[in-house]
């Protein structure tokens, strides 16, 4: 039996980047907590695949929507299909990212704005247009997906920092601006897990070097993001805003 604390039951959440990777698991975690799900990417055969299953699975309202949450119309457009079909959003978890590594002196205009467009400007214009809808309700939960990256830095990665160090800056700043709606906002900083897209990886030299860096000694299994985005998700969170979660195997300590 769910505790009440983190029983979604009646709860639509709103995730970009739902369909893959963590953005999948997330969905899954929040789906068998008891939440209707509206999945967001831009390609609606993953999302088609991905809802078919977890409604399957949980009896869930779960919907795919393709939007590219770089294009502040089709955000607006996906935010006006999920209140018509749900008749309002409760959490929206801004997911929907890209990582990578490249050289400053090798950084590309174009590469810098790929980046800026889908972890920046996706994360702002969703919450500007979700969070408008919130507030009309008085009430809301907006979930950003950061990194230790946010605060920890690598070679190479530049423009990625730049962008999940941004995200939290934005958490707090939003997080002070709307809770006087009754809306909160929190940062959850994933450090290394394994995925499909990574996997192969953490088998190779350079991978088992990432590895020997964290306390842990090990990566983390996509499973546990799961208690930690209920939680955020949750009234088990109430009082609970403008902070940041970390859940990197404690990788963010030693740097």
């Amino acid at each position: 039996m769910t505790s009440p604390y983190f029983d979604l039951s009646g709860k639509t959440i709103v995730i970009t980047g739902g369909s893959k990777g963590l953005g999948e698991s997330m969905a899954w975690a929040l789906a068998e907590a008891g939440a209707d799900l509206a999945l967001v990417s831009r390609t609606q055969a993953d999302l088609d695949s991905v809802s078919a299953e977890i409604r399957a699975a949980t009896g869930r309202h779960v919907i795919g929507v393709a939007a590219d949450v770089t294009k502040e119309a089709d955000i607006a457009a996906m935010t006006q299909r999920v209140v018509a079909e749900f008749g309002k959003i409760d959490v929206l978890i801004n997911n929907a990212g890209i990582g990578g590594t490249t050289p400053v002196l090798d950084l590309q205009e174009d590469e810098w704005d790929r980046y800026m467009n889908l972890n920046l400007k996706g994360p702002v214009l969703c919450s500007k247009h979700i969070g408008a809808e919130m507030i009309k309700r008085k009430q809301g939960n907006i979930i950003n997906i950061s990194s230790l990256f946010a605060t920890m830095v690598a070679r190479y990665m530049a423009a990625y920092g730049a962008t999940k160090s941004a995200l939290v800056s934005f958490t707090r700043t939003l997080a002070l601006e709307w809770a006087r709606y009754n809306i909160r906002v929190n940062a959850l900083c994933p450090g290394y897990f394994d995925t499909p897209m990574n996997h192969d990886f953490w088998q190779t030299k350079g991978g088992m070097s990432v590895i020997d860096k964290i306390p842990m000694q090990r990566v983390g299994d996509t499973k546990e993001i799961k208690p930690a985005i209920l939680f955020l998700c949750s009234d088990a969170n109430s009082f609970m805003t403008g902070t940041t979660l970390f859940i990197d195997g404690g990788h963010s300590l030693v740097g």
